[in-house]
This record gives structure tokens, C-alpha cells and sequence, in this order.
């Protein structure tokens, strides 16, 4: 005997992993205009695509961003391959680009080294707004030259990416850290500081204090932010070079008339860092860094290798395109395609629509269609709701006569033409309506 349906056990539907979200249809355009003006931006500031594995050795983030780092203690999705290897889902990318740089010669392509990238990045952290533990970044990177001006570069370049998207007033954000000469005695002055106040730090910022005391300038907790209003800066103890480097950087942004804030207690969380660090936030959501970056000078050396200036910027694309949904009125800046409506009303009419459809495509002509609804009233609401601005209509007497109705979606006016040059008078349409 059969079991009832109201017996049968319900299997429950899979979800997304935690941290990790979909992007959906409904955000393409937002995501076609981070491609668009990526591409366009990296190609006009002369900086060639590069592309890493997802999977890196474990080792070369524990050397490159340092053991002591939030991202290496708490952070990385680490395990054991089928034959023992140790490897690691890349939570970011500069350490991975440099292993390239190293591994594969490319000083010997070009001096300095000028690349983009695009890809996942992997972190298990709280998810929040615009940071799930697969997120997106898009980065510029500049390796072999530790002159201001390529610092400079690295931020005009970020913002142009910025302003070709049309986000609403980037916030820049702008800090030295200093170097190997001048960093320990501001980290003796700062355990100094924070010596009789370790009590009253969160938990995190206590272990710092011993690890990596520059991270207690970067804790966001309220108490620890309460804690460093008076703590020293590293301006007052920048050695002669750092001084000098971080005064050109600064003349160069101003020289290009670049509004910025300084903010004497921005560090960045990775040891492979030196010299300038920046932010950039927007104003529509200026609680979350749309883009972050700086000098790396120290992280081939970290590597294995000689000492080989660089510096580099990671702009977080969820954070990117929550920006774009917050901003009121905001349209992505991506390029709207002509489009035409294939409406095919009975069945060989429907057969037959399949060849000229591709036959539209194959000529360059970007061509929609609804064919499982069979009523023609029904496609045409279709060819509306995609705004579509002609309609192509073949039915079981135009497939007979070797035609097809072409209707001005705007206008609503009709006329026959001969389906052997339906792409042809497609295009010569279109681009009338267009002009």
C-alpha cells in the first residue's frame, strides 16, 4: 500500500553557506558597471590584467600578512589537500600577486610592474554589510618602484574608478605608518601609552597589545576608541626619508586637487605594510571603507626575496555596489544596448523563430524573446517590460511568406519585411532610432 503525500517526509531546501551570498539577477547592472569601468580605468591608467589561484599555500599568508594579523589567527579558511599540502583560500591578494611577481620573473616584463586583478576573496568573519566571507575585490597593484609618485597613482586611479561609477562624494583618508628606522620607538612610546590602560581594552586589543600593538589605533570597539584619543602619532617620530616620502605624497594629492582628511591613527591590519596608508569611504555610507591600500615595501622580502618596493589598493565590491543602492536616485553608469523583441505566435512560427533569432545574434544585435508564452498579446507585454525598442513578429502566415513584422515599440507603427534580410533591416532601424 502506498503512503499518503501528507506522510511523506518534506525535504528541506538547501540555503546559501553562511557568509556566502548570491548575486542575483536583479544587481546585474550594478555589477556590469563595476566590469565596464573596471576594464576601462585599468586600460587608460596602463595596468595589465593578472589573475592568481584561489587556493595558496597557507605559508604564504602567515609570512606575508603576518601570524600576529586578525585575517591569519581567526580568519583563514586553512586545510589539507589529498596529499598533504597546507593551503589556503586567499582572503586577499597583494601577498598572492607578489608570489607571482617573484615566481613567474615579471620585473622583466615591465620596471615597475603595473597590474589590476578581480576575484573572491575568502574570510571567516561576522558577515556584515558589504563583507560576507566570500566577497569580491577589485585591485590595482604597482610593484618595483618605491617612488611617491606611483603612491599617488595608486589613489588617482582608485578614484577615477570611483568617479567613472558616479558614487557620491568619495571620503579619502590618508596616514603614514613610517618604516623599519622609525617604527620601534613610536611602538615603545605607544606600549608606553597603553601600558595603565590594557584594563579597560576589549579582549582582542589586550593580545594585541603583546603582538601587534600599531592594531590598537584600528580597534572600531567604543572603548578602545575612548582609550587612543590621546595616544601618540607616528608623525612625531617619522625618521628623515618617511618624512620627506610622506610630504610628496601629500603634495601630489593636493597638486591634483584631491580633498582629504588626515587621520593620524589609520593603520592597516597587515604587517606587510609601510610608509602611506589610505581608506576611501563614501558619504552615502560613510561607516563602511569602500577601498583600502598602501605601500608594501617590506613584502617580497617577507617572501623569501630582495627587498622590492610596491604599493596597492583593494576596492571591496559588495561594499561598492551597497553604496550604489544607497545613493536615492541612482542609476548605474552601464552602457544600455539596443535591444529588440523576438515575438513568435504559433507553433511553426515558433520553430522558425529559433534560426532568425540566432541569425540576429550572430549579426551583433542583441535580441530577447519570451516564446513559452504562446498569446502575442502576452510577448508583447514582455517586449514592454524589457523596453524594448522594436519588435520583430513572425507568425504562421509570415513564416509561409518568408516575412516578418517589424513594430516600433515607442510609435506602435507596423511593416513588412523579407526575412532572408531581417537582420540587415534590423540593424539600419535600430540605428535610425538610436540616432
Amino acid at each position: 500500500m502506498s503512503k499518503s503525500p501528507k506522510s511523506e517526509k518534506k525535504v528541506q531546501l538547501f540555503q546559501s553557506v553562511k557568509g556566502m551570498a548570491d548575486i542575483l539577477p536583479k544587481e546585474h547592472d550594478f555589477w556590469k558597471a563595476v566590469f565596464e569601468v573596471g576594464w576601462n580605468v585599468s586600460e587608460l591608467n596602463d595596468f595589465y590584467y593578472i589573475e592568481t589561484p584561489i587556493l595558496e599555500e597557507a605559508a604564504l599568508f602567515e609570512r606575508g600578512v603576518g601570524e600576529a594579523t586578525d585575517i591569519v589567527e581567526k580568519e583563514m579558511y586553512v586545510f589539507k589537500t589529498k596529499g598533504g599540502e597546507r593551503v589556503a583560500m586567499r582572503p586577499e591578494n597583494t601577498a598572492a600577486v607578489m608570489r607571482s611577481y617573484l615566481e613567474n620573473h615579471l620585473g622583466y616584463f615591465s620596471t615597475p610592474l603595473k597590474v589590476f586583478y578581480y576575484g573572491p576573496m575568502f574570510r571567516y568573519e561576522r558577515p556584515q554589510r558589504g563583507r560576507y566571507r566570500e566577497h569580491h575585490q577589485w585591485g590595482f597593484e604597482i610593484i618595483g618602484d618605491g617612488d611617491a609618485v606611483y603612491d599617488a597613482e595608486i589613489i588617482l586611479t582608485t578614484l577615477s574608478f570611483f568617479k567613472a561609477l558616479k558614487l557620491k562624494e568619495p571620503i579619502l583618508k590618508l596616514n603614514t605608518i613610517g618604516c623599519r628606522v622609525c617604527r620601534p620607538n613610536y611602538r615603545v612610546k605607544l606600549k608606553d601609552y597603553y601600558r595603565h590602560k590594557k584594563n579597560k581594552l576589549c579582549k582582542d586589543c589586550e593580545r594585541r597589545y603583546e603582538d601587534n600593538i600599531f592594531r590598537l589605533l584600528d580597534c572600531k570597539e567604543p572603548g578602545c576608541v575612548e582609550q587612543r584619543k590621546d595616544a601618540p602619532i607616528i608623525l612625531d617620530f617619522l625618521c628623515a626619508n618617511c618624512n620627506t616620502h610622506f610630504r610628496s605624497v601629500l603634495e601630489l594629492v593636493e597638486d591634483n586637487n584631491i580633498a582629504y582628511e588626515p587621520d593620524p591613527y589609520l593603520v592597516r591590519g597587515l604587517d606587510y605594510y609601510n610608509r602611506t596608508v589610505f581608506e576611501v569611504f563614501s558619504s552615502a555610507l560613510p561607516d563602511i571603507a569602500i577601498a583600502a591600500g598602501g605601500r608594501y615595501d617590506y613584502l617580497a622580502e617577507l617572501l623569501g626575496a630582495r627587498q622590492i618596493p610596491g604599493v596597492g589598493v583593494a576596492i571591496g565590491i559588495e561594499r561598492v555596489v551597497e553604496v550604489m543602492k544607497a545613493m536615492e536616485g541612482y542609476a548605474p553608469p552601464v552602457k544600455q544596448k539596443s535591444r529588440v523583441f523576438f515575438i513568435g505566435v504559433g507553433d511553426e512560427a515558433k520553430k522558425a523563430s529559433v534560426k532568425y533569432i540566432n541569425n540576429l545574434r550572430q549579426g551583433g544585435v542583441y535580441t530577447l524573446e519570451s516564446l513559452g508564452k504562446k498569446s502575442l498579446k502576452a510577448q508583447l507585454k514582455s517586449a514592454d517590460k524589457y523596453k524594448a525598442k522594436l519588435a520583430v513578429i513572425l507568425g504562421q502566415r509570415e513564416v509561409f511568406e518568408g516575412s516578418a513584422i517589424l513594430r516600433d515599440m515607442n510609435s506602435g507603427v507596423q511593416e513588412t519585411v523579407l526575412l532572408e534580410k531581417l537582420v540587415e533591416e534590423v540593424k539600419k532601424r535600430l540605428k535610425n532610432n538610436h540616432g
